[in-house]
């Protein structure tokens, strides 16, 4: 990595047959880059350059991987039985500002910001000059390359920076990532932002791409960034910022616009939603992984296979007999429990029979679910029977819990409760860690002496934690300042 943020990038990623909304979507069969100054001056490839913007949010080092596991690898979740080595800086807290891992996601999180921001700037120069037509395709663009820009950037702050607020307090003055709205010169010096300059930015980023997708409708594919999965972003970014009632009116348009308002309840079903591709009928927005593209070794599938990562004997002993989630906690025949071999979880993709091929599912229906429930036990009018209402639609894929009147009673077992659901629900999506962190509770990490429930760090305070700024970044010498002590935020 060189610098990204400060070398002008001067080409931009081109699919060169992807010219309109009904193409095929992905192809890796790039063409040569051409000048971006003078490339995106029409429709088609402006379209082109955000299919190449995919294709590096796409990416192993982003969210096809790294940017997608780290909150999970690191807490009580998931378990690693050593046979090989691959991630478990982060897994075991050792990473430093080397780590392959955080180079990664920062050179291709701004990488993704840096192409989204080409494809705004380029839209509105040419904008005018369109039919209404035209107009209308490229504002759906626009309104994706809005919303790309806002992940990546939430993404990256949340592991690059403070925990926006813990438990009520605020710490939005701690230094963010460096936010780019507009294409950075050629060795320009820049600076970071603090934690709350970028949620402001990430906020208006996502109210203009929900505003374009609402006047211009957006593809309508699981595969591509939609009015859904930007209600359910914009949940997700609220409920960090605990701006409860926003959480909930968010999460409940994700839900509408989606149509999503249940879920599966059976193991059957459950399974079949990890079968291949767009299986999963309670996603909002997936990454287009498929048998020919894909990562292959590199992948979250073989992460969680051949890589040996599983689910850790605490999240296991969390499920009930009766939970339909059991139904993809599988391990190998003849599975030997002090090393345990997983068989994929939700990168199991069943009907292929090879993980490799398994999506990553990043805006979901029960996710939605859960912060509507959070926010009414949090928000300042707490509603006890919204929140169980709202965490029941999880809750019962334990189909011992049938009613409302299976869930605790007070607010503070609903919490707790609501914790636990959260690590069983969202396992293998990557929030455990940054749940733990704005929660302000402590919790346990590196977990070892399987099939015991050992953790390395026991009843540990994670609400400090901040992943360091890639070492090549701050050496390259234009401004970008290493966060100071972040080792002392460790756990331990």
């Amino acid at each position: 990595m060189k610098n990204i943020l400060v070398k002008s990038l001067g080409t931009l990623l081109i699919a060169g047959a992807l010219t309109s909304c009904g193409d095929e979507f992905l192809k890796t069969d790039m063409s040569n880059g051409i000048d971006s100054t003078t490339a995106l001056n029409s429709v088609a490839n402006i379209g082109n350059a955000l299919n190449g913007t995919y294709y590096r949010f796409f990416q192993y080092y982003f969210a096809g991987n790294y940017a997608t596991v780290i909150g999970d690898l690191s807490s009580d979740i998931v378990y690693w039985n050593q046979e090989t080595s691959h991630e478990n800086d982060i897994y075991q807290f050792t990473f430093q500002d080397t780590s392959i891992v955080l180079g990664g996601i920062w050179e291709y999180g701004y990488k993704v910001v840096d192409h989204s921001s080409r494809v705004i700037d380029a839209a509105g120069k040419i904008r005018e000059s369109l039919s209404d037509e035209e107009k209308e395709e490229l504002d759906v663009y626009t309104a994706e390359a809005y919303a790309l820009r806002a992940y990546s950037n939430f993404v990256m702050v949340n592991i690059f920076g403070h925990q926006v607020k813990v438990n009520g307090q605020d710490y939005s003055s701690q230094p963010g990532i460096v936010i780019v709205d507009t294409p950075v010169p050629a060795f320009k010096e820049i600076e970071r932002s603090s934690v709350g300059d970028c949620y402001a930015a990430i906020q208006k980023d996502l109210n203009e791409a929900i505003r374009l997708f609402e006047a211009n409708g957006d593809r309508g594919s699981l595969f591509y960034f939609n009015l859904a999965a930007a209600y359910g972003l914009s949940a997700r970014v609220n409920l960090y910022l605990e701006n409860f009632e926003k959480a909930e009116e968010m999460a409940d348009m994700a839900i509408a616009q989606s149509g999503i308002e249940t879920l599966t309840y059976t193991p059957t079903g459950y399974k079949a939603l990890y079968n291949y591709g767009a299986s999963n009928t309670e996603s909002m927005f997936a990454l287009a992984i498929t048998a020919t593209d894909n990562w292959s070794a590199n992948s979250c599938g073989t992460l969680f296979t051949t890589y040996d990562y599983s689910a850790s004997p605490w999240l296991l002993s969390k499920y009930g007999e009766q939970d339909v989630r059991n139904s993809i906690m599988d391990f190998v025949p003849n599975n030997n429990p002090v090393a345990p071999e997983f068989l994929g979880g939700k990168f199991g993709c069943y009907a292929m029979g090879n993980s490799a091929y398994a999506t990553n599912y990043l805006i979901n229906a029960p996710e939605m679910f859960l912060i509507k429930a959070e926010a009414n036990l949090r928000g300042s009018n707490v509603d006890l029977d919204k929140a169980k209402s709202a965490l029941l639609v999880v809750a019962k894929r334990n189909l011992a819990i049938t009613s409302v009147d299976d869930l605790p009673a007070t607010k503070d077992d609903l919490l707790s409760f609501l914790r636990d659901e959260s690590a069983r629900e969202l396992f293998q999506e990557g929030h455990r860690l940054f749940d733990i962190r704005r929660w302000g509770v402590k919790s346990n990490a590196y977990a070892y002496k399987a099939p015991d429930i050992a953790f390395t760090f026991a009843d540990a305070d994670f609400s400090n934690v901040v992943f360091p700024i890639p070492a090549d970044e701050i050496n390259a010498g234009f401004g970008v300042e290493q966060t100071p002590e972040w080792e002392n935020g460790l756990p331990q």
